[in-house]
């Protein structure tokens, strides 16, 4: 009798114990990561064989939220106030090596990634802040901020439902962040 009551408390236990390591489902503005080159990571994961010997230059962590029919700019996007780009904690963005953003150095390290949108149009201001691991951008302080650039805003003609960066070559030496969410979208410049 008292084995059979230990064995049942032993499975009980475990039963328990089994309940209690069940993992929450996906987020809902999943994790997403973008490169310098763009076929960085996927070259040396897929075919690191086909490798052309170049070297990352510029990453971006990022969350990534959707429209589901809501307006960007003034909804999901403040006005006025400095927001994280994207959603959850701060995107962070880490440069491999020195960069210039539109005539301002940036050391290379990794910094937060936050922007403003400007109230008379799509322009933004991207600000890239020494104040790292803050959740959106609650505890925003100007005193970390290392570069602050306007850029502007333009339509683009297919709506992005999930918000986006992507990284391309632009003309000469420069790189263009782009970042999109909607049918607005804005190009960061950056030479190495």
């Amino acid at each position: 009798m008292k084995t059979t009551a230990l064995l049942l408390c032993i499975c009980a236990l475990f039963t328990f114990k089994a309940q209690a390591q069940t993992f929450r489902g996906i987020d809902k503005s999943p994790m997403d990561m973008a490169y310098y080159p763009d076929d960085y990571a996927h070259d040396r994961k897929f075919a690191p064989d086909k490798i052309k010997g170049e070297t990352a230059k510029v990453r971006v962590i990022y969350s990534r939220p959707a429209l589901n029919g809501r307006e960007v700019v003034g909804n999901l996007i403040p006005i006025g106030k400095v927001w994280r780009v994207g959603a959850n904690e701060a995107p962070e963005i880490k440069f491999y090596e020195d960069a210039t953003i539109m005539g301002k150095k940036v050391k290379a390290g990794t910094y937060a990634l936050l922007a403003q949108a400007n109230e008379q149009s799509q322009d933004m201001t991207i600000i890239l802040s020494s104040d790292l691991d803050q959740w959106g951008a609650y505890s925003y302080d100007p005193k970390y901020d290392v570069l602050r650039v306007n850029v502007a805003g333009k339509e683009i003609s297919e709506s992005v439902e999930n918000f986006a960066i992507q990284f391309a070559k632009g003309n000469d030496k420069e790189v263009l962040m782009r970042m999109a969410w909607g049918t607005g979208m804005v190009e960061v410049p950056i030479v190495f």
